[in-house]
């Protein structure tokens, strides 16, 4: 499902990162400093959905290690089981895993470290039609260099000129996440966020340092098509029903 253009359309995306089958946080994506939210994504998702959210955003942490999807059967069992709309990045890095996702009801699949390392396959699956709109580029990156392999590894691309190949493409988004903020609630990188929304005409969603609702707010006044919240909301900082009056309006 695409998304308006228009700055005035904004939707939520609370967060479940998966590892081991379990529901986690890390803090600026470091696998060694995480926090363990809960044993049952699906049971998770239900109160994301219970509580308004329409998207969820789902980080499968081992596939971005292993490099290929390791949770597929609780993925499938969250499209099963809600009705949210469900985007998925984590060991995409292949059309099969692609394939394979879309399969299991996911909505949208998200592509990073696989576009990085192989960008003529990406831009041949990203303007192929039968993917139209089902594809989302995920640049993350730190000090505006994109990281990948679990942000494990920086490379030297600028996320901005990556954002600038894509314009025109039929992406349903660019995931833009903030690693130097990801997991502090200290507040998104508003003017990274802005200069991503200026490269290209590809909705921009961003990610990362969430922490209140006035920097959900902050989000609102650019044209962004939208913001992923994860540890905020499993800190009990404010509820998906203040979020979501807060991003969406």
């Amino acid at each position: 499902m695409p998304f308006s253009q228009t700055p005035d359309s904004k939707f939520l995306f609370p967060a479940i990162d998966l590892r081991g089958g379990q529901v986690v946080r890390l803090y600026k994506g470091d696998y060694a400093q995480q926090t363990t939210y809960g044993s049952d994504p699906v049971a998770q998702a239900k109160v994301f959905e219970a509580a308004g959210a329409t998207w969820l955003h789902v980080v499968d942490l081992d596939g971005a290690r292993s490099g290929q999807v390791e949770h597929l059967e609780v993925i499938r069992a969250i499209c099963r089981e809600t009705k949210l709309k469900v985007e998925v990045g984590g060991g995409v890095r292949s059309t099969a895993a692609v394939d394979q996702l879309l399969a299991a009801g996911v909505s949208r699949a998200i592509i990073g470290t696989a576009a990085l390392r192989n960008w003529e396959w990406f831009a041949s699956i990203a303007k192929n039609f039968a993917y139209a709109q089902k594809l989302v580029l995920g640049l993350d990156a730190h000090d505006g260099k994109v990281a990948v392999s679990g942000w494990e590894e920086t490379t030297g691309a600028l996320a901005t000129d990556l954002a600038r190949k894509v314009k025109g493409w039929p992406l349903a988004a660019i995931i833009y996440t903030d690693i130097a903020t990801d997991g502090t609630l200290q507040g998104p990188n508003l003017e990274a966020t802005g200069s991503m929304c200026k490269a290209t005409d590809v909705p921009v969603v961003a990610s990362g340092g969430v922490g209140t609702l006035e920097h959900l707010r902050q989000l609102r006044e650019l044209p962004v098509a939208g913001a992923i919240i994860g540890k905020a909301l499993y800190e009990n900082r404010f509820s998906i029903e203040e979020a979501v009056k807060a991003m969406e309006g």
